[in-house]
Order: C-alpha cells, then structure tokens, then sequence
C-alpha cells in the first residue's frame, strides 16, 4: 500500500505526524507533502523535540517553515536543560555508545507527545541512502518514508528547499542538524562551531573540564572525584580536534563546503558524500 493510501484505509482517529529536526531532509518532506499530497498535509501534527541547545540558526529556519507551512510546529521537550540531565548522568558527556541525550531529550517526549494513539509517523530518508535511525517499537507508530517510496533523492530535496523556504543557514560549515555540541560532529565542523559561534564552543570546552562531586558518607562531606577528563570526541579534546581542523585547512585550504568561493555553497553541499552509516545522529536528531 503506498502511503498516499493511509488517510483513507484508517480511521479517522489516527494521528499523521512529521518530526522537525531543523535539518534539511524532514523539512523537505513537510515542503514536499504539502505540493504533491495535501490531503495529508492538511491533516500533519509538526513537532521539533527541543534540547535547548540547538543552533541559533534551526531555530530561525523553524520559525521560517512554520510560516511557510501555515501550521504551527509543536515544541516538545522534557522542561529541564540539558545541565540538569548531565547531573542525571553524573557528568558523563553523551558519545555514539552512550546516546542518553537522544533517549532523554528526544525519544521520550515524543512518545509521551503521541502516547497510545494510532499514529503514522512519516521519516524523510530518502531513496538514495542506506540507515534507519530511530524508528519506534512502540505497537501504536507506524513509520512510513515517502521519499523511499517515490523515488526522492538528495537533489531533490535541494530542489524542493530552494524552491521554498532555503536550505538552513548552519549548513555552511555544518553537515547536520542538531545540538551545538553534537558528539557526530567531524573536526572541520567544531572548527565551524568556534568559528561561528565562539561562545557555544567554549561552553562546549567547559563541559569537557567539568568535575563531579561525591557525597563522602563516612566524611560526611562532598568531594571532587573525576579529572574532568570526558571529552566529545574519542579523538581527544576539542582544542585538539580544531587544532588538527586548523592544521589541516592551512594544508589543503579545505574546510566544510567553503572548498570553492566561486561555488555556491549549497552546490558543493549537494556534492559532498554521506557520513558513514555508523557515524550518522540518530534520525530524530539529524534529519
């Protein structure tokens, strides 16, 4: 059956919802089911599952959709800041292994958003990539990806955003959506991060050095425990990475899509190879 089917062959208390990311694949799929299969459009719940921590510029293009769209997008989020959950985890930064802030900050109030409703919850992967991401186990969500079954791919949805509300800002010297501090990031873009946005790359360092305290029952007292030795990338320190980042720019003059100042960068974006599947954010977060 394909998904334009699904309006009619359910009831009508089924929910159609479309996860909003900032990226520019799930905002294609919103763009894109609104001009081909406005039945379903008219009927889309829009959500962005807030951190808190996203770039000045998602939030921008958000706003920019929202309006594009004529609907309003739906801020989720679990009412605590990031600090508070890191606290939670007792100082332990997220990494690829250990996704806590995706479960914490992004699963879970989604799934409290849909509860135990029918709901059919579209995903903009597209036809000319490999991944699955999150997809939920919970009986109730059905996940259908229209751009798989019609056929869409990356020059597409450049198409598509062009045409409409713009490709995002951030991708300019950033590959994905997401936190600022996003452990998927690679060197060149921390080194975008410092570069664009130096204050939230130096609060990124600061968690880097963060120490944590212990309740010490038989003093009595708290102590620091840890050297505040956790660090985004497995790679070494963040001034480590950018300053591989910097080194390696000043070899080759390459960094991000800024190859090329005679190219547009949403051109050289186009042209640029995936992220290893094993490397990708988790779809909740980077579409």
């Amino acid at each position: 059956m394909h998904f334009s089917e699904l309006p009619q062959q359910r009831d009508s208390g089924t929910r159609h919802v479309l996860g909003l990311s900032g990226g520019k694949d799930s905002a294609a799929l919103a763009v894109y089911l609104k001009d081909h299969y406005p039945a379903i459009s008219e009927r889309m719940e829009y959500f962005f599952s807030d951190t808190g921590a996203e770039l000045k510029e998602a939030y921008e293009f958000l706003d920019k959709l929202e309006t594009w769209l004529g609907k309003e997008i739906i801020r989720l989020s679990t009412g605590r800041e990031f600090d508070h959950w890191l606290r939670v985890h007792n100082g332990m930064l997220p990494s690829a292994r250990q996704r806590w802030c995706t479960r914490t900050m992004k699963i879970k109030p989604f799934e409290r958003f849909v509860g135990e409703d029918p709901v059919v919850s579209y995903v903009g992967i597209r036809a000319d990539e490999h991944r699955e991401g999150y997809i939920s186990n919970k009986p109730n969500i059905k996940a259908v990806f229209p751009f798989v079954e019609d056929g869409i791919v990356k020059a597409d949805i450049f198409r598509f955003l062009e045409e409409t509300v713009g490709v995002p800002e951030y991708y300019r010297w950033r590959s994905r959506s997401g936190c600022y501090f996003c452990f998927f990031q690679r060197q060149d873009e921390w080194l975008g991060l410092k570069e664009n946005h130096p204050e939230l790359y130096e609060r990124a360092k600061r968690y880097e050095n963060n120490k944590r305290e212990r309740y010490d029952l038989d003093l009595a007292r708290k102590s620091a425990v840890g050297s505040g030795n956790y660090t985004w990338c497995q790679e070494g320190s963040l001034d480590e990475i950018v300053a591989r980042a910097e080194k390696r720019r000043a070899e080759s003059g390459v960094i991000a899509s800024t190859a090329d100042g005679a190219r547009r960068w949403q051109d050289l974006l186009l042209e640029q190879e995936e992220d290893d599947p094993e490397d990708q954010a988790c779809l909740i977060c980077s579409l």
